[in-house]
């Protein structure tokens, strides 16, 4: 249920989710520990983000002072742009001399936090300045493009529809950032050479997590994930494994254990290795492993050399099917191919990996 809720979203184009504030501490945390230093003296922006409801906000705004941040920019969608069957503007904005019926509607908003406005000789949540953009407030919009440009860190939960062109969006600025994303991305051929080159990698809070609904109440979805270029701990720290011969012995999987060997397949010069726990200590040559792998993945481990796909982008495939050998070529040629009691069976999508040397 959890990932059909992330298919049904990400179909619909129903992207307004909020993010629970424990799960962006969580996260967060995580690059705190590996460098206390990570977010100091450094301007952060929050796209798509909507502080009236969402916790981006709230939690960079009420730890400001703690992380040493310089400031703190977060800009939100109009209501119009957005999938909302009800919505009426809270108190914080019609209460503001700032406060206008249609710009309510059809402009987005931009917030400001960089100095003490109440004169209580602290910078928090309460210092909070804004005021209505031009447009909609539409990431890719020159006007958001320019706040993009200035900050040195962007952290938010993207539309999922838009998740390419907002990765797109990041890797043009060349800047730091933290986002939430589909496990599935890593399978998209915008996002996976830069898994492969290790220009993007997981953070460390990932799977399945509630979300909250704008009309209220959660919504839990699977395969959620963190994507990344700072580094944290989990990163560097190796997958403890068994030797080849003690997985065929020993392995908790029944397609593993009691096997003479693992399967290789019959399109890639590989060995398919159905979960993570099964890669083999031992074995120095390429091997299929799931796209969660990308979770425990350590650089100084393994390297990633390519993922099963059609075409042969990466050169490591060594057959193509045609409709002469099987009717099932299409499926065939899309993944790894390897063959059960004697029949021809296309794998889930692949990452191709190698023990590193």
């Amino acid at each position: 249920m959890a990932n059909t809720n992330l298919a049904k979203a990400k179909e619909a184009k129903n992207d307004e989710f909020y993010t629970q504030y424990a799960d962006i501490q969580k996260e967060i945390n995580a690059y705190l520990d590996y460098n206390p230093d990570v977010f100091r003296d450094k301007t952060i922006l929050l796209p798509c983000d909507d502080p009236e409801w969402s916790n981006f906000t709230k939690f960079f705004a009420q730890n400001f002072e703690n992380f040493g941040l310089k400031k703190l920019i977060s800009t939100s969608y109009a209501v119009e742009s957005k999938k909302i069957k009800s919505w009426q503007p809270t108190l914080f904005e019609t209460e503001s001399p700032y406060y206008d019926a249609d710009k309510s509607r059809t402009n987005g908003k931009i917030f400001v936090l960089e100095r003490d406005v109440t004169g209580d000789n602290r910078i928090d949540i309460n210092d909070l300045e804004w005021q209505y953009l031009k447009g909609d407030g539409d990431f890719r919009s020159k006007e958001v493009t320019k706040l993009r440009d200035e900050a040195d860190i962007i952290i938010t939960n993207p539309p999922f529809s838009l998740f390419r062109e907002f990765v797109a969006w990041l890797m043009d600025s060349g800047k730091q950032f933290i986002i939430i994303g589909n496990m599935n991305a890593v399978s998209y051929k915008e996002v996976f050479p830069l898994i492969k080159n290790n220009c993007i990698w997981f953070g460390v809070s990932n799977g399945a997590k509630e979300y909250i609904k704008p009309e209220g109440g959660f919504m839990k979805m699977g395969n959620t994930c963190w994507y990344s270029n700072i580094d944290h701990g989990r990163r560097h720290q190796p997958l403890k494994l068994m030797t080849m011969a003690e997985n065929l012995k020993h392995s908790k999987h029944k397609e593993i254990r009691g096997q003479k060997e693992y399967i290789h397949y019959e399109n890639y010069d590989a060995i398919e290795v159905p979960y993570t726990d099964a890669i083999p200590s031992d074995y120095d040559g390429v091997m299929g492993v799931p796209i969660s792998f990308i979770e425990k993945y350590c650089p100084e481990q393994f390297e990633i050399i390519g993922i099963t796909d059609r075409g042969n982008k990466y050169g490591i495939k060594t057959k193509e099917f045609t409709l002469e050998e099987t009717p099932l070529y299409c499926d065939l040629n899309r993944r790894g191919a390897i063959k059960v009691d004697g029949q021809l069976k296309s794998t889930f999508a692949r990452l191709l990996i190698r023990k590193k040397q």
